[in-house]
């Protein structure tokens, strides 16, 4: 299933689904471009030492939670994206990260990420909503 090497997106990976969950009763999937979407999600929502084995993996953006709605507070949780990134996902380039407050919910980041899949040279935009009040989702 995972094995079409015909169009080379082998090496953008295939693995269980996160978050984890059932599927039909089976162990639900990703690939290709939804595996890369998926691993920069576990990216920005791991804290930094929350790995044993790997204490620099993640974005650290739980470091923001209580900081106050400013530029300061979205300009440091660009540079946090920007280089978790750029360090931790290699099968793409970051074309474009920029951090706004929500309208609606004035404690409520929106991290709009443009990218590109290298091996596919396809450009993909994911919005990453981030609180700065823990306990809200």
């Amino acid at each position: 299933m995972y094995n079409d090497s015909s169009d080379g997106k082998e090496f953008l990976g295939a693995g269980i689904a996160f978050p984890f969950r059932l599927d039909a009763g089976a162990i639900a999937m990703n690939s290709y471009e939804d595996h890369v979407r998926q691993s920069i999600l576990l990216i920005l929502q791991t804290a930094k030492g929350e790995r044993v084995m790997r204490p620099e993996f993640g974005a650290g953006l739980h470091n923001l939670i209580f900081e106050p709605v400013d530029p300061v507070t979205t300009a440091r949780a660009k540079h946090e994206v920007e280089e978790a990134l750029i360090r931790f996902e290699p099968r793409i380039d970051v074309l474009e990260v920029e951090v706004t407050v929500d309208p609606k919910e004035q404690y409520k980041l929106l991290i709009n990420i443009q990218y590109r899949v290298r091996r596919t040279d396809t450009i993909f935009n994911l919005v990453y909503p981030f609180y700065l009040e823990r306990g809200e989702l």
